[in-house]
């Protein structure tokens, strides 16, 4: 540890955060190695190190011969405070040296409201924000995750994007890297063969043309750029690596456990949510292998909890007899077992007997909508009795709590349904009421409500998010509703970061210019309430003469170019399109299990057809 760190950190919360030397980090020789690859998070430690994506990549990339991969997250104002003031530049976390001096830059981007982090984190790097000012090769400046699948309001500060999953084409970047950097290319020639990479997206390849009425023309590609970049995949999911030697963290964090990765995809076609499209095809890990995974990555971090992580674990196949297999080796233990991911159309007795046989959490459903109508328009699959059947089933088996989860401002909402949630939520209470033998303690229910986001690449990616006046009323109409219901909490979602979110996530290359403003002028965290300052993005909009309510609150023609147009991401946008007018005609779409749709996402796998 350096000398100016070590003068640091008695002056900031966790220190912990900013020292390394965690069992199972990764140190190795300087002298073997030539590349140096800095796996920046932006946002803190604690949400950082939870990230299973991140302990994949780490892993991946430290397995690579001559290869180093290190840590690096975005340090809290306390810490950045104490940098600044001292002339520290951000550094890896397992070396302590500058991140500059690396050979690449990563970022995982999960969330459109950690944008503003990215920039801070370059500044606290020494390096310049935008791209063009990096015109050297060294450091490449990349980024990956759920966000990149619109990558243009980021484009301007990323050498390049990811789209995917990102086990193999990492490896094959670093190895171009290798090469450019061996024969001396400049990094316009590296980011000209990088393009060639499928799955690899490089935004100076390619330039928005917009009309006069802010709409887009065109984004074209110039010479060198493909017509569209796919999105990669790992093809088979028991081959791909899972980090059993994962990281044992020296401070609390978010998510402190094995999560025991079930499948990638989702079968079920909820025609709000981008997860569920853009991770698609299906592909699942045999339950032999999970099992080994699972009892390993216990064996080797002394974790006391574990979690069966997908989207819906409840539609992994072999979930009982893997739960079964599991649970004979964390009973004894004391092992808790987990499943985050409920469905209220697949929760069972026995699946419930099996979560208590070790500890018994709390249980969350998330039926999206409070009355059929909009649960089939969004494709939930969801029957009302199905949940009431699986609340039933809960508080006959002694649990007390449940939570309940829906979305405000959903395509085709209505005042009825707005008012369904309330309606739901009693029946919840009255189905405890029926199944609870007196006396018992109280029940609790907790109903909370997120603003619906338009996301790119699903069903509703033309829609207007509703705004932000309509959303307060109908929190407000929810809220009274439930008023006089004391069993009943009702918590909601802060309008004002879901406004930001839905214009970045499908917001232009323009919008740059709103985050270097925000930045300068003091904006970072903004998904924390600390340091989120609405105005502050107000100013930065209207700075930069853009309408947030163009982005966010403007429904699109089905013909209008989106800035993620040269993304595919597997799945169609006819597709899409027909999975809007069904929502639009309150009609479902059957689960993949159940029948394919034909939304193209099996054309991504080498023999056509998803094993979930």
């Amino acid at each position: 540890m350096n000398r100016i760190l070590e003068q640091i950190l008695p002056k900031v919360q966790k220190p912990a955060r900013y020292t390394g030397g965690e069992y199972n980090a990764v140190v190795k020789e300087l002298s073997h190695v030539d590349t140096r690859y800095a796996l920046c998070f932006p946002d803190t430690y604690e949400i950082g190190m939870s990230n299973l994506g991140c302990r994949i990549l780490y892993g991946v990339m430290n397995q690579m011969e001559g290869l180093w991969c290190e840590r690096c997250f975005a340090p809290w104002g306390d810490m950045e405070e104490e940098m600044r003031r001292e002339g520290m530049l951000l550094y890896g976390l397992e070396s302590g040296d500058p991140i500059a001096e690396f050979d690449l830059i990563g970022f995982s981007l999960g969330y459109e409201m950690s944008y503003t982090n990215v920039l801070n984190m370059l500044d606290l790097a020494g390096l310049p924000l935008r791209a063009a000012d990096r015109p050297d090769l060294t450091p490449i400046v990349v980024a990956g995750g759920t966000c990149a699948y619109n990558p243009e309001p980021l484009a301007p500060f990323i050498d390049f994007f990811v789209l995917g999953e990102g086990e193999d084409v990492t490896l094959e970047y670093i190895q171009l890297y290798r090469k450019a950097r061996d024969e001396d290319w400049s990094k316009e020639e590296f980011l000209l063969e990088a393009a060639k990479i499928p799955g690899i997206y490089v935004p100076s390849l390619y330039q928005p043309v917009y009309r006069e009425d802010g709409t887009l023309e065109e984004v074209r590609a110039l010479e060198g750029a493909p017509e569209t970049v796919t999105k990669r995949i790992v093809q088979d999911l028991d081959k791909a690596y899972f980090p059993v030697d994962t990281i044992i963290p020296s401070t609390e964090i978010v998510h402190d456990r094995v999560m025991l990765e079930l499948f990638r995809g989702c079968i079920r076609g909820c025609r709000f949510c981008q997860a569920g499209y853009v991770y698609r095809p299906v592909r699942s890990r045999s339950p032999e292998l999970l099992s080994q995974l699972g009892k390993a990555a216990c064996e080797r971090s002394g974790y006391q909890e574990m979690t069966l992580s997908s989207l819906s674990s409840t539609d992994y196949p072999h979930l009982m007899a893997l739960c079964d297999d599991l649970l004979d080796y964390c009973a004894p233990r004391n092992i808790g077992l987990g499943l985050p991911s409920l469905r209220a159309d697949t929760f069972s007795m026995s699946l419930m007997e099996r979560l208590q046989r070790v500890r018994r959490g709390g249980l969350t459903f998330a039926p999206e909508a409070g009355t059929q109508r909009l649960r089939d328009a969004i494709n939930k699959n969801l029957q009302e009795e199905d949940l009431l059947q699986s609340v039933r089933t809960a508080f006959s088996g002694g649990w007390s709590g449940v939570k309940l989860y829906f979305m405000l401002g959903l395509p085709t909402e209505t005042d009825e349904d707005v008012l369904g949630i309330a309606d739901l939520a009693r029946k919840v209470y009255f189905a405890w009421r029926e199944c609870t033998p007196k006396p018992a303690r109280g029940v609790r229910i907790t109903v909370s409500t997120s603003w619906f986001v338009p996301k790119p690449h699903t069903a509703f990616q033309w829609d207007a998010q509703i705004p932000v006046e309509e959303y307060q009323r109908r929190v407000n109409l929810l809220r009274d509703a439930l008023r006089r219901d004391k069993s009943i909490t009702y918590n909601w979602h802060d309008p004002e970061t879901s406004y930001l979110e839905a214009i970045f996530s499908r917001g232009d290359r323009r919008l740059a210019d709103v985050l270097e403003w925000a930045w300068e002028h003091g904006a970072k965290f903004d998904a924390w309430s600390e340091y989120f300052n609405y105005q502050r993005w107000m100013d930065a909009l209207a700075a930069c003469n853009l309408s947030g309510d163009f982005y966010a609150h403007r429904e699109r023609a089905r013909g209008e170019v989106f800035p993620w147009c040269r993304i595919d991401p597997g799945v169609s946008t006819g597709f899409l399109w027909r999975e809007r007018e069904l929502a639009y005609g309150g009609q479902t779409t059957p689960d993949c299990r159940t029948r394919c749709s034909g939304c193209g996402a099996n054309g991504l796998l080498k023999g056509g057809v998803c094993n979930g």
